[in-house]
């Protein structure tokens, strides 16, 4: 996965200048600000034996399953979740080679909407380096797809980029994006053996490094082992991760506090909605209870920091009789849940629930009349059945697709009773369709 800018930039091919000497040596918008050339260790491309087995510690996205990255931009909360989607996606790499490559699905939420997501591409070369050969692209504003800028493929756009060195150096540059006119990143590697805070602890053998962007300015990212990417912010802007598995995995099973945070959570958006504040002034005490109980054993910190966060809001909610953000607040904490319960349970579990937790939210907001709400979060459910379809056989998939379908067709319609009406039997079909939460893995 790579950090990206929420508020994309394409800058033409003629406004570039790309047939001058300074704009094909660097792609920044004024064609200057890149290191030297033989300061890059990205100029050859390696050879490719077995791409789809990235070991590479410092970006092991073949053992990235799932992850979830939390930060700010311009002050607005983001959520980013990451997954390794089954199957290999081949490239041509334009010079005679196919490779194939994984895929990882990138999907980021500003202010709790869907604003980006994208299908990144990678491959380990023989020599340990990890290259990104491209995404598909789609950024979403309103609910919608505005436009797929960022798009690229290696040997189409331009060439396949080194995202990180088999063993990187001080004073190593390589360029993770590298299409003038449509992305251009240029990496330094600033400093190693680094130890950084982790979801569990300190990490050790991280790298920090300095991003050059398309507009000339930098921020510094760091790389951390069983994590790859692992921070990146300027300005007060930042994406950290918060939790990754299978390296921050725990043997055993849910916590109980952990279990009943979640079905007091289920019931509070039942409870709110009904404004029933009795029951969910006594549901969210028990609710607060079990998380103090969660909370005396080891928590990712900023895990621990949303869950408090969205226990907060949920009782001013409850407190100020807001049936609205009652429902909503309720299911961020059980969003926040389910965060948690992907150190016990498999990505592909944890996302089953995602999926139902989304289609709660669009009966919440059809029922508030969003209706840019609701076409957002059916884009969501859009995405997340990517990551669970593989579970599914080809008779259910095919019935969730179909319901999918006239899901989209409402929230497109602005019918949004309809819609919600769709949404909470899609919902119910999952749970028949989809495999005991045992057989999961």
């Amino acid at each position: 996965m790579t950090a990206r800018s929420l508020i994309p930039v394409v800058l033409t091919a003629a406004l570039l200048g790309t047939g001058s000497s300074a704009a094909a040596e660097c792609g920044t918008y004024s064609g200057r600000g890149c290191a030297p050339a033989a300061k890059r260790v990205d100029v050859a491309l390696p050879s490719f034996s077995n791409p789809t087995e990235i070991s590479n510690p410092l970006f092991p996205i073949s053992r990235l399953h799932s992850a979830v990255l939390l930060g700010n931009v311009d002050g607005v909360p983001l959520r980013v979740e990451t997954t390794l989607l089954p199957g290999t996606q081949t490239i041509d790499l334009g010079d005679g080679r196919e490779v194939q490559a994984l895929t990882s699905q990138y999907v980021a939420f500003l202010g709790g909407r869907i604003e980006e997501v994208a299908l990144d591409w990678y491959a380990q070369a023989d020599d340990g380096s990890v290259w990104y050969l491209g995404e598909d692209v789609f950024n979403y504003a309103k609910g919608a797809v505005a436009d797929t800028d960022g798009t690229w493929r290696a040997g189409r756009e331009g060439p396949a980029a080194m995202i990180m060195p088999g063993n990187p150096q001080v004073g190593n540059v390589f360029r993770p994006e590298n299409v003038p006119g449509i992305v251009f990143e240029e990496v330094r590697v600033k400093a190693t053996g680094r130890t950084v805070r982790g979801p569990r602890g300190p990490v050790q053998g991280a790298i920090v490094t300095d991003e050059l962007h398309l507009d000339g300015t930098h921020e510094d990212k760091v790389f951390a082992p069983g994590y790859g990417e692992f921070s990146t912010g300027s300005g007060g802007d930042l994406e950290a991760l918060a939790l990754a598995v299978p390296t921050d995995a725990l043997p055993g099973p849910t916590p109980a506090g952990l279990d009943r945070l979640g079905v007091g959570a289920i019931g509070m958006l039942g409870s709110a909605r009904a404004e029933d504040w009795r029951a969910s002034a006594a549901t969210l005490r028990r609710m607060k209870a079990a998380w103090r109980h969660v909370q005396e054993g080891q928590v990712p910190p900023m895990l621990e920091a949303q869950m408090s966060r969205g226990l907060r809001k949920l009782e001013r909610a409850v407190r100020g009789h807001r049936p609205l953000r009652g429902a909503l607040a309720a299911i961020d904490v059980a969003q926040a849940g389910l965060d948690l319960e992907l150190r016990h349970r498999p990505p592909v579990a944890v996302d089953l629930d995602r999926f139902d937790l989304w289609s709660s939210r669009v009966l919440v907001h059809a029922a508030a009349r969003n209706r840019v709400a609701v076409t957002g979060d059916v884009a969501t459910l859009e995405w997340i059945r990517d990551r669970v379809a593989h579970v599914l056989d080809p008779d259910a998939l095919r019935e969730i697709d179909g319901r999918l379908k006239v899901l989209r067709r409402a929230a497109d319609g602005a019918n949004l009773s309809a819609a919600a009406d769709h949404a909470a039997r899609l919902a119910a079909r999952m749970r028949d369709l989809a495999p005991p939460q045992g057989n999961l893995r």
